[in-house]
């Protein structure tokens, strides 16, 4: 994974979501709540883990479906908005962890092999890299958005924030 500064940040941004979601209370439903919590999960464990890419596979495995439930029965709801980023923070960490998988991968077959890197993982890494501008892109324009206001709102916009920046960050970090 790298450096220690980029792993701290990554485990605060993990806590910072995690406590600004939960303090919301009922304004996150069911959905938004598991979806912050496996990023969080996810996102510690592989810093824990340091690389391993049996942790980033199921890392990778569990925000997938994290990000598919992210979103189920939401049609209509008021936090429809704000599930459907955090679905995307959860595809978008899910392409960065099976990107390290991938990209580990092809490091030990160049090795044994002398070959080049292949496509796959160059378009893994290109999917991860504009999911992470998309994540960033929402973020921002959802700040221009009128929001209601109360202490609420304010823990949703610093999750979001969090989250935005921790995905950023692994991302830069593999």
């Amino acid at each position: 994974m790298g450096e220690p500064a980029a792993m701290t940040l990554m485990v605060a941004s993990a806590i910072i979501t995690v406590a600004c979601c939960l303090a919301a209370g009922r304004s996150v439903p069911w959905q938004g709540r598991q979806s912050v919590i496996v990023m969080a999960l996810a996102m510690i464990g592989m810093v824990v883990a340091d690389g391993d890419p049996r942790i980033s596979l199921l890392a990778g495995a569990a925000l997938l479906v994290s990000a598919m439930l992210g979103t189920a029965g939401l049609r209509g709801a008021t936090a429809v908005r704000a599930c459907c980023h955090r679905a995307l923070g959860s595809l978008v960490m899910a392409v960065c962890a099976l990107a390290g998988v991938a990209h580990g991968a092809v490091s030990s077959a160049v090795a044994m092999s002398g070959h080049g890197a292949h496509l796959g993982v160059d378009a893994v890494a290109v999917a991860a890299t504009v999911g992470v501008v998309l994540l960033l892109a929402w973020t921002v324009a959802d700040r221009f958005r009128p929001h209601p206001q109360g202490t609420g709102a304010r823990l949703l916009a610093v999750e979001s924030w969090a989250m935005t920046a921790g995905v950023v960050v692994m991302w830069a970090a593999h």
